[in-house]
């Protein structure tokens, strides 16, 4: 009786052990060798901050369009955003001279283009160059990684493994062949799940994180079954210890 608890025990213990298969990332990484990258264009959400800077030949006649509160070499992003222009719940932002701007769902490119627009069709300035960009980006990590929390980035691309190197990766405990990802898009909420193990989410429209979405890394397998019985590596290990031990007496 004793000797099928001590073996029932070991067996618990193992199968609360991850499998080669449950951790590696990207385990068929030579498919994606030599594929082209095809970066995605963000477009412009309620709560958005952007920055929009307009430049003629005569600096002068763009000052009215600009709005800058802050010296040279004095602009951090706290200031920056200050400063910026919100976009209302409706997508509309509120431009110097030019007034309320509908800018919702439009990318970075089509925003570009349409302020350019307004301000030479309007008679505003001539051949003006126009630049936006998005100044609040961020992204919320939760579950099993080494520092969850929301993290804010500049850049215009950034991939989902960029992201959770924000967070300092993965615990060993992390699901990685179901990462939930949560995203608000064209005023819908977009859920998706994600098999980091392999590459077949790299060829999708997820594998560039965009603005205020959310990756939620829940525990795998081995981690739920061991919570009711082991606390921590620690723990396991003792335990481990005493079953073996209870064997090898048992079995003389």
């Amino acid at each position: 009786m004793k000797l099928k608890f001590a073996a029932l025990l070991l067996v618990l213990i193992l199968s609360s052990c991850a499998t080669k298969k449950e951790v590696l990332y990207l385990q068929n990484a030579d498919q994606q060798n030599g594929k082209d990258i095809n970066f995605q264009k963000t477009s412009i959400q309620p709560n958005d901050i952007l920055k929009i800077d307009v430049e003629t030949l005569i600096p002068e006649a763009a000052e009215p369009y600009n709005t800058s509160l802050t010296g040279p070499g004095q602009q951090n992003i706290q200031l920056l955003q200050l400063e910026g222009y919100l976009v209302s719940n409706e997508g509309n932002i509120t431009f110097p001279v030019l007034g309320d701007i509908n800018v919702l769902n439009l990318t970075i490119d089509d925003a570009q283009k349409k302020i350019k627009e307004l301000l030479v069709n309007g008679g505003h300035l001539v051949d003006p160059k126009v630049n936006v960009r998005i100044i609040n980006a961020k992204v919320t990590i939760l579950g099993e990684v080494r520092v969850p929390g929301t993290y804010n980035f500049t850049e215009q691309n950034i991939t989902i493994l960029q992201a959770l190197g924000y967070a300092g990766d993965l615990t060993i405990n992390g699901k990685r062949d179901d990462i939930i990802l949560t995203r608000d898009q064209d005023g819908k909420k977009v859920v998706t799940h994600i098999d980091l193990t392999n590459t077949a989410f790299m060829d999708t429209e997820f594998f560039y994180i965009k603005p205020n979405d959310t990756i939620i890394v829940n525990p795998n397998g081995p981690k739920v079954k061991s919570a009711g019985y082991i606390g921590n590596i620690g723990s396991l290990l003792g335990v481990t210890s005493v079953v073996l031990s209870m064997i090898i007496l048992l079995t003389r």
